[in-house]
């Protein structure tokens, strides 16, 4: 597996290259990832099973996407594919530091700036993707509210049935959404992902994001999930409003947004996150 490995990254990098330290790191719950070394140069390279390897695709053609906006940094995907029994992704390797204030206000300046990508096809993707390892519809559609409703929440209480779940107030929560979402909303490219395991800073304080699931959307969503699990620092929220302040009503409109996250930890883990949509959804009714 690893000889074709390194065969396709001396193929794509036009030098030999033939890996002599493979050092196992996080490559978070799904996939196992390595830093890939011939002693000179290092690769971020993450395997799966081989049946997956659409997953790493549509990963190297969302960074792909974000790295043509020439805005914030991510890591530039070298080649993807499938090598025996696996498939992978090879990744420029970015040595991630701890930042300070001044790098977070950048991140949401640079984030700011990722947003302002529109397109003119609508709301999703050119393909699907997944979320964690949820697959993640896409399919181009004209109206937001719309592609929330079907493509985001009604997808996942879908899955969540199936795996027993109850949500007593669901048919009333999707009924509500085309209010809840009368905003003026352009889309915008988003990460899709953004919690604080999917963004950092390089050593030199440079802030990177990374491990996308990425569409065309609301702005907010990437917004919202920043504030999900913890929040990002004050600077980064101070950074991007500076440069693309955020619309009335988001305060509102963030649980909303983040419920589409806690419905699919439901599915993927199960556990208390199916009473944690309840009260989100209770909140959002009230």
């Amino acid at each position: 597996m690893w000889t074709q490995i390194d065969a396709q990254i001396s193929q794509v990098t036009g030098e030999k290259f033939q890996s002599q330290q493979r050092r196992s790191v996080g490559g978070g719950c799904i996939n196992q990832g390595y830093a890939v070394s011939n002693g000179e140069i290092i690769y971020f390279v993450k395997l799966n099973q081989a049946s997956e390897v659409a997953m790493f695709e549509a990963e190297a053609l969302g960074l792909k996407e974000m790295l043509a906006t020439a805005s914030i940094r991510v890591p530039k995907p070298l080649s993807w594919g499938v090598a025996e029994n696996s498939s992978y992704i090879v990744l420029e390797w970015l040595e991630l530091g701890s930042g300070n204030s001044n790098s977070w206000e950048e991140m949401g300046r640079k984030l700011a700036a990722m947003h302002k990508a529109s397109s003119s096809e609508g709301f999703g993707w050119k393909i699907n993707n997944t979320i964690g390892s949820t697959p993640q519809i896409n399919t181009w559609t004209a109206d937001w509210a719309q592609f929330y409703i079907k493509h985001r929440l009604g997808y996942q209480f879908q899955l969540a049935r199936r795996q027993g779940g109850n949500f007593p107030q669901q048919e009333k929560l999707l009924a509500a959404i085309p209010e809840l979402l009368a905003h003026q909303v352009q889309p915008s490219l988003v990460h899709g992902d953004l919690w604080g395991g999917n963004a950092g800073c390089t050593l030199s304080g440079e802030p990177v994001i990374f491990d996308p699931a990425t569409y065309f959307g609301d702005r907010e969503v990437d917004i919202a999930m920043t504030e999900l699990f913890g929040g990002f620092s004050p600077a980064f929220y101070k950074g991007y409003n500076e440069v693309f302040p955020l619309d009335a009503g988001y305060q509102q409109r963030k649980t909303l947004y983040n419920l589409y996250h806690i419905l699919n930890h439901f599915n993927l883990f199960g556990g208390g996150y199916g009473s944690q949509a309840n009260r989100m959804i209770d909140q959002i009714l009230r």
